[in-house]
Protein backbone atom coordinates (compact mmCIF):
# COMPACT_ATOMS: atom_id res chain seq x y z
CA UNK A 1 0.00 0.00 0.00
CA UNK A 2 1.04 3.93 -0.83
CA UNK A 3 -0.18 7.06 -1.28
CA UNK A 4 0.79 9.23 -4.46
CA UNK A 5 -0.30 12.53 -5.34
CA UNK A 6 -2.10 12.72 -9.12
CA UNK A 7 -2.48 16.36 -10.49
CA UNK A 8 -4.83 17.62 -13.61
CA UNK A 9 -1.78 19.48 -14.42
CA UNK A 10 1.76 18.86 -13.97
CA UNK A 11 4.16 20.35 -15.72
CA UNK A 12 7.39 18.54 -17.60
CA UNK A 13 10.05 17.94 -15.79
CA UNK A 14 14.10 19.43 -16.63
CA UNK A 15 14.56 16.35 -18.76
CA UNK A 16 12.00 16.12 -20.34
CA UNK A 17 12.10 19.71 -21.96
CA UNK A 18 15.66 19.55 -22.50
CA UNK A 19 16.47 20.08 -26.75
CA UNK A 20 19.51 19.72 -28.41
CA UNK A 21 20.92 23.01 -30.25
CA UNK A 22 23.68 24.67 -31.62
CA UNK A 23 25.93 26.57 -29.42
CA UNK A 24 25.30 29.86 -30.61
CA UNK A 25 21.49 29.69 -31.05
CA UNK A 26 19.11 30.88 -28.28
CA UNK A 27 17.66 29.24 -25.42
CA UNK A 28 14.14 28.74 -25.87
CA UNK A 29 11.82 31.11 -23.42
CA UNK A 30 9.95 29.31 -20.99
CA UNK A 31 7.35 30.59 -18.71
CA UNK A 32 7.59 29.10 -14.74
CA UNK A 33 4.53 27.16 -14.55
CA UNK A 34 2.82 25.73 -11.23
CA UNK A 35 1.39 22.41 -10.20
CA UNK A 36 -2.34 22.85 -11.07
CA UNK A 37 -4.37 23.49 -7.77
CA UNK A 38 -6.56 20.38 -8.86
CA UNK A 39 -4.61 17.70 -6.88
CA UNK A 40 -5.76 14.79 -5.06
CA UNK A 41 -4.28 12.27 -3.12
CA UNK A 42 -4.79 8.29 -4.73
CA UNK A 43 -4.20 5.21 -1.60
CA UNK A 44 -3.21 2.12 -3.89
CA UNK A 45 -3.30 -1.27 -2.43
CA UNK A 46 -1.66 -3.65 -4.71
CA UNK A 47 0.06 -7.16 -4.61
CA UNK A 48 1.48 -9.95 -7.13
CA UNK A 49 -1.21 -10.20 -8.73
CA UNK A 50 -2.47 -6.73 -9.58
CA UNK A 51 -4.25 -4.02 -7.97
CA UNK A 52 -6.62 -4.40 -5.17
CA UNK A 53 -8.06 -1.36 -4.31
CA UNK A 54 -7.69 2.81 -5.35
CA UNK A 55 -8.99 4.78 -3.04
CA UNK A 56 -9.19 8.45 -3.68
CA UNK A 57 -9.09 10.82 -0.79
CA UNK A 58 -12.17 13.01 -0.87
CA UNK A 59 -11.55 16.62 -1.36
CA UNK A 60 -10.29 18.76 2.61
CA UNK A 61 -10.20 15.73 4.14
CA UNK A 62 -6.96 14.20 5.97
CA UNK A 63 -5.52 10.49 6.34
CA UNK A 64 -6.81 9.91 9.82
CA UNK A 65 -6.92 6.41 11.75
CA UNK A 66 -10.56 6.35 11.49
CA UNK A 67 -10.07 6.99 7.67
CA UNK A 68 -7.64 4.78 6.85
CA UNK A 69 -9.86 1.77 9.32
CA UNK A 70 -12.38 2.14 6.78
CA UNK A 71 -9.88 1.00 3.70
CA UNK A 72 -8.54 -1.70 6.23
CA UNK A 73 -12.05 -2.99 5.98
CA UNK A 74 -12.52 -2.61 2.33
CA UNK A 75 -9.73 -4.08 1.62
CA UNK A 76 -10.44 -7.28 3.47
CA UNK A 77 -13.61 -7.57 2.02
CA UNK A 78 -11.77 -7.19 -1.47
CA UNK A 79 -9.32 -9.70 -0.42
CA UNK A 80 -11.99 -12.20 -0.10
CA UNK A 81 -13.69 -11.75 -2.89
CA UNK A 82 -10.78 -10.96 -5.92
CA UNK A 83 -8.23 -13.70 -3.99
CA UNK A 84 -10.57 -16.51 -2.37
CA UNK A 85 -8.19 -19.44 -2.21
CA UNK A 86 -5.14 -17.60 -1.76
CA UNK A 87 -5.42 -15.86 1.26
CA UNK A 88 -4.73 -19.07 3.55
CA UNK A 89 -1.88 -18.12 6.30
CA UNK A 90 -2.60 -13.82 6.21
CA UNK A 91 -1.06 -11.00 4.69
CA UNK A 92 2.11 -9.51 4.32
CA UNK A 93 0.83 -6.23 4.42
CA UNK A 94 3.67 -3.06 4.08
CA UNK A 95 2.81 0.12 4.08
CA UNK A 96 4.80 3.29 5.36
CA UNK A 97 5.87 5.05 9.22
CA UNK A 98 2.86 8.10 8.66
CA UNK A 99 0.88 8.60 11.55
CA UNK A 100 -1.91 7.31 10.63
CA UNK A 101 -0.54 4.17 9.61
CA UNK A 102 1.25 3.75 13.16
CA UNK A 103 -1.55 4.37 15.19
CA UNK A 104 -2.38 1.75 17.81
CA UNK A 105 -6.52 1.37 16.56
CA UNK A 106 -4.65 0.79 13.00
CA UNK A 107 -1.94 -1.95 14.34
CA UNK A 108 -4.83 -3.70 16.61
CA UNK A 109 -7.11 -3.65 13.27
CA UNK A 110 -4.18 -5.09 11.34
CA UNK A 111 -3.59 -7.80 13.59
CA UNK A 112 -7.54 -8.27 13.90
CA UNK A 113 -7.78 -8.85 10.05
CA UNK A 114 -5.44 -11.11 10.13
CA UNK A 115 -2.72 -9.00 8.47
CA UNK A 116 0.86 -9.59 9.39
CA UNK A 117 2.93 -5.58 9.39
CA UNK A 118 6.55 -5.78 7.18
CA UNK A 119 8.47 -3.12 8.62
CA UNK A 120 9.52 -0.40 6.79
CA UNK A 121 12.17 1.40 8.83
CA UNK A 122 12.24 4.75 9.45
CA UNK A 123 14.38 7.17 7.49
CA UNK A 124 15.84 4.38 5.37
CA UNK A 125 17.04 4.37 1.86
CA UNK A 126 15.12 1.88 0.34
CA UNK A 127 12.22 2.66 -1.38
CA UNK A 128 9.15 0.57 -1.55
CA UNK A 129 8.14 -1.07 -4.51
CA UNK A 130 5.48 1.22 -5.44
CA UNK A 131 7.93 4.12 -5.49
CA UNK A 132 10.66 3.05 -8.43
CA UNK A 133 7.79 0.53 -9.83
CA UNK A 134 4.44 1.55 -9.41
CA UNK A 135 4.60 5.31 -9.81
CA UNK A 136 7.01 6.47 -12.06
CA UNK A 137 5.52 4.93 -15.15
CA UNK A 138 2.31 6.16 -14.10
CA UNK A 139 3.65 10.17 -13.34
CA UNK A 140 5.67 10.20 -16.42
CA UNK A 141 2.32 8.93 -18.75
CA UNK A 142 0.43 11.46 -16.51
CA UNK A 143 2.91 14.43 -16.82
CA UNK A 144 2.03 17.28 -19.23
CA UNK A 145 -1.81 16.25 -20.15
CA UNK A 146 -4.11 18.81 -18.90
CA UNK A 147 -6.50 17.11 -17.78
CA UNK A 148 -10.01 18.85 -17.37
CA UNK A 149 -11.16 17.07 -14.83
CA UNK A 150 -9.82 14.87 -11.41
CA UNK A 151 -12.35 12.66 -12.98
CA UNK A 152 -10.07 12.03 -16.53
CA UNK A 153 -6.99 11.90 -14.31
CA UNK A 154 -8.60 9.13 -12.56
CA UNK A 155 -9.82 7.50 -15.68
CA UNK A 156 -5.95 7.66 -17.18
CA UNK A 157 -4.52 6.43 -14.27
CA UNK A 158 -6.86 3.32 -13.87
CA UNK A 159 -6.26 2.50 -17.35
CA UNK A 160 -2.41 2.77 -16.97
CA UNK A 161 -2.62 0.51 -13.53
CA UNK A 162 -5.47 -2.01 -15.02
CA UNK A 163 -3.66 -2.70 -18.01
CA UNK A 164 -0.56 -3.91 -16.98
CA UNK A 165 0.56 -7.49 -17.50
CA UNK A 166 0.57 -9.44 -14.20
CA UNK A 167 4.35 -10.31 -14.53
CA UNK A 168 4.69 -6.10 -13.89
CA UNK A 169 3.54 -6.33 -10.82
CA UNK A 170 4.77 -9.67 -9.91
CA UNK A 171 8.52 -8.36 -10.85
CA UNK A 172 7.72 -5.33 -8.09
CA UNK A 173 7.03 -7.53 -5.29
CA UNK A 174 10.16 -9.60 -5.74
CA UNK A 175 12.36 -5.97 -5.80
Amino acid sequence: MDETWLYRYDPETKQQSMEWRHSGSPSPKKSRVEKSAGKFLASIFWDQDGILLINYLPKGQTISAEYYLSLLVQLKDILKEKRSGKVTKGVLFLHDNAPAHRALPIQKKLAYLGFQCVDHPTYSPNLAPSDYQLFPGLKKQLKVHHFLSVAEVIAAEETRLEGQLSEFFLVSCKS
